[in-house]
């Protein structure tokens, strides 16, 4: 796979470049995924999420100084509130979702996976029951397409954030989260491991974090 070469520099105020490492990342996510360090924009999927099955793979390099925080905005496609896709065809139903991401150091030794350490919220669910997908009118709010949606909390994806609160993610299998395409393009280490929200169907745009120390 071509990797991107995106460089960001990402120092705190106080330091200095001669202390910042280069980073490699790979990141595969179903559908969609934006990744920030200490805040600032590093890598975003290429492919737009409105497009069907985009089950690409992203691997770009960035600079950071150690401890910095990982922020990643992870969505599985919807249609609208009901959580659907495809509404009004044979195939509607439920999206699911997941994502794995492993970050290298310039020596090529494994610096962070994605596991259960990570801290990941939920801000879109949807539908809450899962009988809406048999709907023959879904209607977001109504009945049994009921959803429950938040704005991404300020400054979440910063180290002065609280979130003591926030849940451990969820481990899921490959036979579970069935990846495809770019994921199979991907050389992972044996412990990056597949995270999302609590329901790979129902958890349909998640806000994930990990400090790297």
């Amino acid at each position: 796979m071509k990797r991107t070469v995106a460089i960001f520099s990402l120092l705190c105020l106080s330091g200095t470049a001669i202390s910042a490492e280069t980073f490699a990342a790979d990141v595969w996510a179903d559908n969609w995924f934006e990744m920030r360090v200490n805040g600032t924009l590093v890598a975003q999927d290429s492919v737009p999420i409105t497009t069907e099955r985009s089950f690409n793979a992203e691997s770009f390099d960035f600079e950071a100084e150690r401890p910095f925080v990982i922020g990643v905005i992870a969505k599985d496609f919807k249609e609208n509130d009901t959580g659907l896709e495809y509404i009004g065809t044979r195939r509607q139903q439920m999206g699911d979702g997941g994502l794995i991401v492993q970050i290298r150091d310039a020596a090529g030794r494994t610096a962070v996976v994605s596991n259960a350490d990570w801290q990941c919220q939920v801000i879109h669910a949807a539908p809450l029951d899962k009988s809406c997908e048999k709907d023959a009118n879904p209607q977001a709010g109504k009945g049994a397409c009921t959803f429950e949606a938040m704005a991404e909390p300020e400054g979440w994806d910063l180290a002065s954030f609280d979130a003591s609160e926030w849940p451990q993610a969820n481990i899921f299998s490959e036979s579970e989260v069935s990846p495809k395409d770019g994921y199979d393009k991907i050389d992972w280490a044996k412990d990056a491991e597949l995270i999302w929200g609590p329901d790979l169907e129902q958890s349909n745009t998640i806000l994930c974090r990990f400090t790297v120390e």
